[in-house]
């Protein structure tokens, strides 16, 4: 049941975000197409350099997300967890679509939010998913901060009350 959950909310996300991206390049060649067209400025800048800037973002953010995409997707595929760069990436998605959410409220209305939350949901329930899929044991046994023999020293009880003695001099 784990395995199949954790596959399927990766590759659901993975869909989410390229549906996404796809969506939110459409919007920012629109919207530089309409600026470009309808020769707008704002506070005297130039109308070009506007929806030139308006085209890099949309392709920015479609790239940024279809990497996001991507990493899900070999995530679903491999069933483990995103690596290291991988994991940084997600977090940022996440992070600003919260952010984003937070602001479309006021802006926007609260379908955007609605929309914008879902999709935090899925990223940070693919990133506990497989954080809770635990730590690979090391050559020895041993888990990554633990004693020889597998046991974490973690998870270890605390000695007894009179048996604590301070660690420094």
């Amino acid at each position: 049941m784990g395995v199949a959950l954790r596959r399927l909310v990766a590759g659901l996300a993975s869909i989410v975000l390229a549906v996404e991206a796809a969506v939110l390049v459409l919007v920012h060649m629109v919207l530089g197409r309409t600026t470009h067209n309808q020769s707008m400025s704002i506070a005297g800048m130039d109308p070009d350099v506007m929806s030139t800037a308006t085209y890099a973002m949309g392709a920015g953010i479609g790239a940024f997300l279809l990497l996001c995409a991507v990493f899900l997707a070999v995530a679903a595929v491999r069933d483990r967890a995103p690596g290291t760069f991988a994991r940084v990436v997600l977090v940022t998605a996440a992070v600003t679509h919260g952010v984003l959410g937070a602001l479309a409220v006021g802006l926007v209305g609260w379908g955007a939010f609605a929309v914008l939350m879902a999709i935090l949901c899925l990223l940070v329930l693919t990133l506990t998913l497989y954080a809770a899929q635990g730590a690979p044991k090391g050559a020895d046994g041993a888990s990554p901060g633990g004693a020889p023999g597998g046991q974490d020293v973690r998870d270890a009880p605390p000695p007894p009350y009179g048996e604590l003695k301070p660690t420094n001099p």
